[in-house]
């Protein structure tokens, strides 16, 4: 058997490990579902420790088929934000908090408002969200300070995998750019940041970009993972960063969309850029050079709830066939968990309005998916505010079907590409493990080698000029609601 790569995707709800051969072909993917644990509303942590259960069960599942003694190497795409803390023994102390837990207004409001959102932006360069790290140490450092008091380490969740594997305290510069104690310009910790969390640099782990290799497979965790101790650990990357690769999105000019439960308008900046409004992030990519990024919070949440939930259905494709040709005069928010870019209204209401006897399921339906679309426009409009103009993007996702892409070509006004793979996030951390394998000289080799265009889909421009029209009334209505 020839040489072998595992990327590993630790997601929000499971883990999924794909195996590929030299050529990024994957041979077999395995996952494997956690429960999130959801004590109060709004709160929603996770325990680390099922991560590394779920992860031992893939690679049992994987061995099944494939010796996995040929692994030559593995990384990460991993959820970002997470706030994993162990203590001295390296026991986990409590439950991870995870990205769309919002918990912790209090101290987000302290961070823009007090701290102020100018002096934020200068050291880290984004503005606080109740998705971020930071708030989250705050939160815990005031309800939970027994809790706090006893961290040695503090790490996000990919680098919880990593460090069982390695042993190794490392996390890499495009994670790191979403916890708030990051200079993302500069590329390491905020010394200002540090101070007002109170936490030593110590405690937090080496940095590194997403191709290094941060050690190898413990010697003692052999017969468990099935995997040799010469298997290279390489760090990898938050998952937009490492998405962003899997879709060859790595040069200015280039734009990507990741339609998942959450969306994503993901778009590489060849120098330092940023928003001084903070309705975007600045992060770091796999090569740790910059990325705008704007991120919703119930893209294909919304579609979920809409059809799962209300029409108690699980057949999307009835669901969305035959849908009217013409544009819903219904407006839906899709604010179902709050929202975060470009509004970051943690309060914010999904709604159905301008609603009537007239309109059918299936017009609702269509409204649904164009309120989800609207969602991604609006932060699109905001990198065009920025001068960043662009004429067509790559998308990724279970969201990405024919119908949800045609309308969103339409919103947008521009091309939208697919690609041989739903599944970007895998297929960059194959890359990241090949890369790191010395296997390719460049993650834009390689990603130039693995990523093909599959299909275009061509905007209508006269629905375009109608969905801005239509736009309009969308933000409208926000503000009205708010009010």
């Amino acid at each position: 058997m020839s040489n072998l790569y595992l990327g590993i995707d630790l997601g929000t709800s499971s883990l999924k490990v794909s195996l590929a051969n030299l050529e990024g072909e994957i041979l077999l993917s395995a996952k494997k579902n956690y429960p999130l644990i959801q004590l109060k509303p709004n709160w929603c942590e996770q325990d680390p420790n099922l991560w590394y259960q779920a992860l031992l069960f893939c690679l049992d599942e994987l061995n099944k088929n494939f010796d996995l003694r040929n692994v030559k190497s593995l990384s990460f795409s991993g959820q970002m934000h997470g706030l994993v803390i162990l203590d001295e023994n390296d026991n986990v102390i409590r439950n991870a908090i995870l990205w769309n837990d919002s918990r912790n207004i209090d101290e987000v409001n302290y961070l823009n408002n007090i701290i102020g959102r100018d002096k934020l932006i200068s050291e880290t360069s984004n503005i606080a969200l109740c998705g971020f790290t930071a708030p989250k140490l705050l939160w815990l450092k005031k309800h939970e300070y027994f809790s706090f008091k006893r961290i040695k380490k503090i790490m996000l969740p990919k680098d919880y995998l990593a460090y069982k594997l390695t042993g190794n305290f490392a996390s890499d510069q495009s994670d790191l750019a979403g916890t708030l104690f990051f200079n993302v310009k500069e590329g390491k910790y905020s010394k200002f940041m540090l101070d007002l969390l109170d936490i030593k640099e110590e405690y937090f782990p080496k940095i590194y970009s997403s191709y290094e290799v941060v050690g190898n497979v413990k010697k003692e965790l052999e017969e468990s993972t099935h995997l040799l101790s010469s298997t290279k650990v390489v760090i990898g990357g938050g998952d937009q960063a490492v998405g962003g690769l899997g879709t060859n999105s790595l040069k200015e000019g280039e734009l990507f969309l990741s339609l998942g439960t959450s969306g994503v308008v993901y778009a590489p900046c060849k120098n330092y850029h940023y928003d001084k409004l903070g309705r975007l992030h600045t992060f770091k990519d796999t090569n740790s050079n910059f990325f705008l990024m704007g991120c919703t919070l119930s893209f294909s949440g919304s579609l979920k709830w809409w059809i799962e939930d209300i029409l108690e259905t699980k057949d999307y494709n009835l669901e969305t066939k035959n849908l009217p040709d013409e544009i819903s005069n219904v407006i839906f928010l899709p604010y179902l968990v709050g929202e975060r870019s470009p509004i970051n209204d943690p309060l914010a209401k999904g709604s159905f309005s301008n609603l009537n006897s007239f309109y059918k399921r299936k017009d609702l339906t269509k409204a649904v998916i164009e309120g989800c679309c609207f969602s991604l426009l609006d932060n699109y409009l905001v990198m065009e505010d920025l001068q960043m103009h662009f004429s067509k993007a790559k998308a990724i996702g279970g969201g990405a079907s024919e119908v949800v892409l045609q309308i969103l070509a339409d919103i947008l006004g521009i091309k939208i590409d697919t690609i041989n793979t739903k599944d970007g996030a895998a297929l960059g951390a194959i890359i990241l493990a090949l890369v790191g394998d010395q296997q390719f000289n460049s993650l834009e080799q390689a990603a130039d080698h693995f990523v093909k265009i599959k299909k275009t889909y061509i905007p209508n421009l006269e629905k375009h000029k109608k969905y801005l029209e239509k736009f309009k009334r969308y933000k409208q209505t926000y503000l009205d609601l708010k009010k």
